[in-house]
């Protein structure tokens, strides 16, 4: 998975209209954070709205998700093993750390898994 690719999510998700349908009343602004590199990523109506690549000075987010590298290189192969396949999994596993309104994370849980899935390999390459 190249930057690239994150750069890509709002065609990605937006082309996806059920996952929008799903993501209808949200609205908000969060962080994603591989490795060293920050992007922040904005929904509106549960369209992707913009994508921006850090670094930031002082970034306004609901809330971050925070994972190495390589862990979300692992997350988003084309058949991520157990333990890696979820966010809830690397969660557990305390690969990746959701820090800030966790409130707005869970409510919209099943749509955050499905956005940041469409950056699998698969997805990638269709």
């Amino acid at each position: 998975m190249t930057m690239a690719a994150i750069e890509q999510l709002p065609d990605r998700v937006n082309a996806d209209a059920p996952l929008v349908r799903r993501g209808r009343f949200l609205t908000t602004r969060f962080l994603l954070e591989v490795g060293d590199t920050q992007w922040l990523i904005g929904v509106q109506d549960g369209k992707i709205v913009s994508v921006e690549r850090g670094p930031f000075v002082m970034p306004s987010w609901s809330f971050a998700l925070r994972a190495s590298d390589s862990e979300w290189q692992t997350f988003w192969s084309a058949n991520p093993p157990p333990g890696h396949h979820d966010l809830m999994a690397l969660i557990k596993r305390r690969a990746l750390k959701a820090e800030g309104d966790l409130q707005v994370f869970m409510a919209y849980l099943r749509y955050f898994k499905d956005v940041l899935a469409k950056l699998r390999a698969q997805e990638v390459a269709a």
